[in-house]
């Protein structure tokens, strides 16, 4: 019978985590290192990356998941976040990484953060001096089973935008943000206490709840 509890696989089980995103890879994987949890990429297992077509976090972290638990025959754990900026009626929310989005020469796609960091800044700065700069991160988690069903875990953290971009730790839009409480942007942060107030690990302590019973 098929496991339905991460638990199951914890001592060598394999997890797909459904991502192509390095950075993500090895913050949820260090999120996981302490259940023993052998967690393998999408990209590694040549999945394709499905369309975030969704309208919330939610939506696309559990098609992201039943995609790859599907493809794979694997259970699947897929992650979607973004940064919600209040000045901004939550934008870019579920479009935050489609903001990054630019045609590089010959034609090539990327993503160009830096860019995507400017936008933001751009559209406060056009708001006033004294724009309201409080955002926060959210962090929606997708466990999917090859087979059916699917379980969702929410996190979130909050804190301000700031400017310049500061830091070189982190990815994303990690530079641009000082979580409630602190003076360092994300991106300056060690990455052992990003992962432990981070919105990824609020999402986390409630999948370990549900999952491990921990």
């Amino acid at each position: 019978m098929t496991p339905r509890r991460l638990a199951d696989l914890a001592g060598g089980g394999r997890l797909v985590i459904a991502t192509h995103n390095a950075g993500k890879l090895r913050e949820i994987a260090a999120l996981l290192a302490p259940f023993g949890m052998a967690c393998v990429a999408a990209g590694e297992l040549g999945l394709a990356e499905p369309a975030e077509t969704g309208a919330s976090f939610a939506d696309n972290a559990l098609l992201k998941a039943q995609a790859a638990a599907e493809a794979s025959g694997l259970p699947a754990l897929a992650d979607d976040s973004g940064l919600c900026v209040a000045a901004l009626g939550g934008r870019p929310g579920v479009y935050t990484a489609d903001w990054a989005e630019r045609q590089w020469f010959e034609g090539e796609a990327g993503r160009d953060w830096f860019m995507a960091m400017g936008k933001v800044e751009g559209l406060l700065c056009a708001a006033g001096a004294h724009v309201n700069r409080a955002a926060y991160f959210a962090c929606t988690l997708a466990v999917a089973w090859p087979g059916g069903g699917s379980t969702i875990y929410e996190g979130r953290v909050g804190g301000t935008m700031v400017w310049p971009p500061r830091g070189g730790l982190g990815f994303g839009y990690d530079p641009v943000f000082v979580p409630a409480g602190g003076n360092q942007t994300f991106a300056e942060i060690d990455p052992a206490e990003k992962h432990r107030i981070s919105h990824r690990a609020a999402a986390f302590a409630a999948l370990v709840k549900a999952e491990f019973g921990a």
